[in-house]
């Protein structure tokens, strides 16, 4: 720059003004946050030649090319604050990735073991959680052993709720991981990117495997063209891990974990004997039947989240579903509600009979006196009945109740009560 402009800036410093050069206004700041919106919404896919019309009609009259740096600036922004991907690292026997497809009005399960990278899809007439556990349970079976971890997207027929962004899994779902020994997982809510391998699985059967085929008459022919479309696309080399598949499950059947040598039952009903304390036991959780019962066998059937008991194809009883180790009791199924045990007071002595002879309070305040652990309580009885000829029933036995109701069990105490007599306030609760 010339000296004449240094001069300029040397005497604006001098004379306390640091502002410096005002910032040049542009003729897209009107639309920066629409800019902004459109990128951010689009994931920085909608290209500037897109996104001029929506800008003109919101009142932007500049050049294509003031508003192309613009969106440019605005990209690279949203870039900078966009997520960060790093390549997923599998380990051998770690995780199973689940999810559902349709196309052309068939649905169809999909399962890759991330490391070896085996594919496995069946078809199914619904989407319901029992036909979702045994196609689960069918794959364990196929790749010989169970994962440790399974990642599902969130299935409703695998989730109960959802408390804080945090899916809690159907208790049918934990008793089936259970007993097969894996850990269930979900994805994140609206984020296919986290099982992008399964999702690719989706596209690659409906584009390689439905499509072509235009369907079948029946979900026995689609089943037996997926296991033969599996055997082909398992059998050849995987463009990423550029191995078979087929192979590297042999490697990857070491690290998995055992199947069980019992298998659960996935039908609807099971037989259960009831049992002396009129409970059965169903999925790990008792659930009561009634008393007549006892000894009987009895189908237990789960359906919509509750248990249905049934005798001689009647129901008899039903309660919500449970998780393991809880239990569900109906009080009919018992004759009524619940009686808590209480134990009779057995006055011996004369000055107990006469103390519990003055009123129904006196068996409270017996009993609340023995709870605070009152010393000497059988003494204090004693004293309290002495007070009964000098100031009368009535009036003990009102002295008692306000005794009680202040937690002051000491024969001393119901005697002050006596002596202030009238002269005490008796407050009462608001409202």
């Amino acid at each position: 720059t010339t000296h004449k402009t240094v001069k300029r800036v040397v005497k604006r410093c001098r004379e306390g003004d640091t502002r410096g050069r005002a910032p040049r206004a542009h003729n897209t700041d009107a639309v920066e946050a629409l800019i902004a919106k459109k990128v951010r919404e689009t994931d920085g896919r909608l290209s500037a030649k897109r996104l001029l019309p929506i800008a003109q009609a919101a009142g932007y009259q500049g050049s294509a090319r003031s508003f192309r740096r613009a969106v440019a600036r605005a990209k690279a922004a949203w870039r900078r604050e966009r997520r960060v991907y790093r390549p997923w690292i599998a380990t051998p026997g770690e995780h199973l990735v689940i999810d559902w497809g349709e196309e052309c009005g068939m649905r169809f399960f999909c399962a890759v073991l991330v490391w070896s990278r085996y594919r496995f899809v069946r078809f199914a007439p619904d989407q319901k959680g029992a036909t979702t556990l045994s196609l689960l349970a069918e794959c364990f079976e196929e790749l010989g052993g169970v994962p440790a971890v399974v990642l599902a997207d969130r299935m409703a027929c695998l989730k109960m709720s959802t408390v804080a962004g945090v899916v809690v899994p159907h208790p049918e779902y934990v008793r089936f991981a259970t007993h097969y020994g894996f850990r269930p997982d979900f994805c994140e809510a609206a984020d296919p990117e986290s099982k992008g391998v399964v999702e690719r699985l989706v596209g690659y059967a409906q584009s390689d495997l439905i499509i072509p085929a235009g369907g079948w008459e029946c979900l026995t022919q689609a089943n037996e063209a997926a296991r033969v479309w599996c055997q082909e696309v398992n059998g050849r080399a995987h463009a990423e891990t550029a191995a078979i598949p087929a192979e590297r499950l042999l490697v990857e059947r070491r690290a998995l974990r055992p199947l069980p040598l019992l298998r659960p039952s996935l039908t609807a009903g099971v037989q259960r004997k009831v049992d002396k304390l009129s409970t059965v036991r169903f999925g790990s959780a008792r659930y009561s039947v009634p008393v007549r019962y006892r000894g009987m066998t009895v189908a237990v059937v789960a359906k919509e989240g509750e248990v249905v008991i049934l005798h001689e194809g009647a129901e008899v009883s039903r309660h919500p579903l449970k998780a393991p180790g809880e239990v569900s009791l109906n009080d009919s199924d018992y004759g009524g509600e619940r009686q808590l045990p209480s134990r009779a007071v057995r006055p011996r002595s004369q000055s107990e009979l006469a103390f519990l002879a003055l009123a129904p309070v006196a068996e409270e305040f017996l009993r609340a006196a023995a709870a605070a652990g009152t010393s000497h309580l059988a003494s204090e009885l004693a004293q309290i009945v002495a007070l009964e000829p000098i100031w009368g029933k009535d009036a003990l036995v009102a002295a008692l109740e306000r005794a009680l109701a202040y937690h002051r069990y000491k024969a001393a105490d119901v005697s002050s009560i006596l002596a202030a007599a009238r002269g005490l306030p008796h407050p009462y609760r608001p409202g």
